[in-house]
C-alpha cells in the first residue's frame, strides 16, 4: 500500500479552501449537501486507513490475538515506517472512536432534555414555553405523539414577544425549513467528520452556516419578504441566549452567535441562483471539482490500501 495509505489522512486539508468557496459561491442547499457529503466520505476514508494501520501495528504487539504470520516482514513491508506508524495508529483510532461516541451521546442527551422540557404542553407542531426571562427558538427533530412525529418547533414566550407578527411568521418558517430538510442530520455528519479528522473542522463550521442560510432562504420564500426575515434574525440575535454546550450540534436555532451578520447581509442582497452544476472555470465550479477530486482520490487511496493489505494478509494466513 505504500504512501497511498497516508493520503486519506492528509487529503482533508483540502477542506479549508472547499469550505470557503462553497459557502460563498454555491446555493446554500447545494453547499450543505456538498460539504456534508465530502466531509462524511473523507472521514470514513481516513478512519478506514487508521484501521488498516492499526492492524499492522497490533500484529507487532506481544500477546495479541491476531495470527503470528501477520507480523511477518512480508506484511510489514507494505507499510512504510511500520513500527512507528502502526503502533501510533492504535491510540489515534481509540481517540477517534471515543470522540465520535461522545458526540453521539451528547446529541442524544440534548434532544432528550429538550423533549422533557415539553412535557405537559399540548401536542402541537409549535410549542411555546412560558419562559419570560430567556429568548430562544429551535427545531426539535422527532418526538412523541402525532404532532411530534416529524419534529416540533420550540420557542419561548420571550422570543415571541420580541418580534412583531410578520417576524414571528419568519421565525416559524425558518424552523419549519430546518425540520423539513432535517438539517440536524447534516450537522451531526459534519460533527462526526470533524472528530474523525481534525482537518475537517472547517467543513463543520461551514455546514452550520449553510444550513442556516438554507433555512433563511426557505423562510424568505414563504414569507415573501427577505427584509422581514433579515430583520427578524437581527432582532432575535440581540435578545437570544447562547446555546448550551452540544446544543449547536443537536438542535438548529433561529439566531445563533457568529454568522448572523453574514446571514443578514446575504438576505439583504440578491436571491441566490438556483442550485445547478456551475462551470469549472468559475469559483463555484472550482469548489465543486476540488471537492469531487479530493474525495475521489481519498476513496481510491483507501480502496488501494485496503485491497493491498487484504491480499497480503490472506496470502500470509495459514489455512
Amino acid at each position: 500500500m505504500g504512501v497511498f495509505v497516508f493520503l486519506p489522512l492528509v487529503l482533508p486539508l483540502t477542506a479549508w479552501p472547499i469550505a470557503r468557496l462553497a459557502e460563498q459561491q454555491l446555493h446554500p442547499r447545494a453547499a450543505t449537501w456538498l460539504l456534508a457529503t465530502v466531509g462524511g466520505v473523507l472521514a470514513l476514508c481516513s478512519t478506514l486507513c487508521l484501521m488498516l494501520l492499526m492492524v499492522v501495528g497490533t500484529a507487532q504487539l506481544p500477546g495479541n490475538p491476531l495470527p503470528d504470520a501477520w507480523a511477518d516482514p512480508e506484511v510489514r513491508a507494505v507499510l512504510p515506517y511500520d513500527e512507528v506508524v502502526g503502533q501510533a495508529a492504535i491510540p489515534l483510532l481509540m481517540a477517534v472512536a471515543g470522540a465520535c461516541a461522545h458526540l453521539v451521546w451528547l446529541h442524544r442527551r440534548v434532544r432528550k432534555r429538550a423533549t422533557r422540557a415539553l412535557a405537559g404542553l399540548p401536542e402541537d407542531r409549535l410549542a411555546v414555553l412560558p419562559d419570560d426571562a430567556r429568548a430562544y427558538a429551535y427545531a426539535l427533530p422527532g418526538g412523541r405523539g402525532p404532532a411530534g412525529a416529524h419534529g416540533r418547533i420550540v420557542v419561548s414566550r420571550a422570543m415571541l414577544e420580541s418580534l412583531d407578527a410578520r417576524e414571528r411568521q419568519a421565525l416559524i418558517a425558518h424552523e419549519e425549513a430546518h425540520l423539513t430538510a432535517r438539517h440536524h442530520r447534516f450537522l451531526l455528519v459534519a460533527g462526526l467528520a470533524a472528530r474523525a479528522n481534525p482537518f475537517l473542522r472547517p467543513l463543520r463550521t461551514a455546514v452550520a452556516y449553510t444550513a442556516e442560510r438554507w433555512a433563511d432562504e426557505d423562510a424568505a420564500r414563504t414569507v415573501g419578504d427577505r427584509r422581514t426575515v433579515a430583520r427578524a434574525i437581527g432582532k432575535a440575535a440581540l435578545v437570544s441566549r447562547p446555546a448550551g454546550r452540544g446544543a449547536a450540534t443537536a438542535l438548529v436555532g433561529f439566531a445563533t452567535a457568529g454568522p448572523v451578520p453574514r446571514r443578514v447581509a446575504a438576505l439583504l442582497g440578491p436571491v441566490p441562483p438556483a442550485p445547478a452544476l456551475p462551470p469549472a472555470w468559475t469559483a463555484a465550479g472550482l469548489a465543486l471539482w476540488t471537492a469531487a477530486g479530493g474525495t475521489a482520490v481519498s476513496a481510491l487511496a483507501s480502496a488501494n490500501a485496503t485491497v493491498t493489505l487484504f491480499t497480503v494478509l490472506r496470502a500470509a494466513t495459514v489455512l
